[in-house]
């Protein structure tokens, strides 16, 4: 194949935040915004790279230079992921890939993701490589953290991935095993509104790696391999350590907090959407208290618009910057954003920004 265009999304989750590298449950959906790559085929051994947010910036590497660590900025995730495909034993063509999106970065909607997943089906889609989508998102999840040096988990690159529209993807990190949560609420009269909050996150920032870390020695005194492993909120007691006692606790309740919205999500209930909203507020609490990432212009956001209407909100993400995530009826959202933005004003922050959020399909080629 000599060219094409394809696209993936990026991801707000729903719930399971900072669960997934406790190998634990998360519930993403795929954002009808993304990354797009319009790609053509070479037979000069290098990758061509260009962005039209990095104003045509021009990366030339050598395929079989590659090294994880060797490229800096935007251009290490594409990059990373023919890194990453090569090293998993599949022939990468040389190519020039020109990448756009609509996502705003460092928003916490996974961007980076986006433009890895985006990447990875240009890549096999040039070599007509048939890469189960399983497997490539493993692919892209090693490109972020060999080559780029992110320590994240897997749903972002499953979400871009592996989403169905109007579903949320129930996610195992565990067993990587999935399943489509039927998640539609326009048509039960609601609607998901995205704040960028302004405040921009970078995962490559120490943080994240210590939270990481934290959980890790948390898993370890509490005898299992992973945090995700616990089903039982009791078990955070058992730590002396105050501050990994509120890790587990947040990583153990967040588990929780996905069982009781996939099983809500199925009940029918003409209240669902109210319930999972205020499920949204506590998982908000828990990350702001117990795993202690989120930010004042988050918790703004959050309780501005719990108080226009919201059935509640969340941030979302890595922490320390980024997006919040508001449930609430349709009828409302216009009180909710005018409320934000007022809260905004009255600090004399910058103003945030605002996305519809719809459950979307995952990545696919466009021509």
């Amino acid at each position: 194949m000599s060219g094409g265009v394809w696209r993936a999304p990026g991801r707000a989750n729903l719930m399971g935040e900072h669960t997934d590298y406790n190998e634990g449950l998360v519930l993403p959906f795929a954002l009808g915004q993304g990354v797009t790559a319009a790609a053509a085929r070479r037979d000069d051994g290098r990758l061509v790279l260009r962005s039209r947010q990095a104003r045509g910036d021009q990366v030339t590497l050598a395929l079989g230079a590659l090294a994880p660590g060797g490229v800096p900025g935007w251009a290490a995730y594409p990059a990373g992921v023919a890194w990453a495909l090569r090293e998993a034993g599949h022939e990468v063509p040389g190519a020039t890939i020109d990448v756009d999106s609509d996502l705003p970065a460092g928003a916490g909607l996974s961007s980076s993701a986006a433009l890895e997943c985006a990447a990875a089906l240009a890549l096999t889609g040039l070599a007509a490589l048939r890469v189960p989508r399983r497997e490539l998102a493993g692919i892209a999840r090693r490109a972020e953290n060999e080559f780029v040096g992110v320590p994240s988990g897997i749903m972002d690159q499953s979400a871009s991935l592996l989403c169905q529209a109007g579903h949320a993807l129930l996610l195992d990190c565990r067993t990587l095993e999935t399943s489509q949560v039927p998640f539609d609420p326009a048509a039960a009269g609601a609607a998901l509104l995205l704040v960028n909050t302004r405040a921009r996150h970078a995962l490559t920032g120490g943080e994240y790696a210590r939270r990481r870390a934290e959980c890790e020695e948390a898993a370890r005194q509490l005898g299992v391999p992973f945090l995700g492993h616990l089903t039982n909120a009791a078990d955070a007691g058992r730590l002396a350590d105050p501050v990994l006692r509120r890790r587990a606790r947040h990583v153990i309740s967040d588990d929780a907090r996905v069982r009781t919205i996939v099983g809500l999500l199925g009940s029918g209930s003409p209240d669902v959407y109210r319930e999972v909203g205020a499920l949204l507020s506590e998982a908000h609490a828990s990350l702001r208290d117990d795993f202690e990432i989120s930010w004042p212009e988050a918790d703004l956001a959050v309780g501005a618009a719990a108080a226009a209407g919201a059935y509640g909100a969340r941030m979302i993400g890595g922490g320390f910057g980024g997006s919040v995530l508001a449930l609430a009826p349709a009828a409302a959202v216009p009180a909710v954003r005018a409320a934000i933005g007022e809260a905004y004003a009255a600090r004399s922050w910058a103003a945030p920004g605002f996305l519809d959020a719809i459950p979307s399909a995952g990545g696919s080629r466009l021509s």
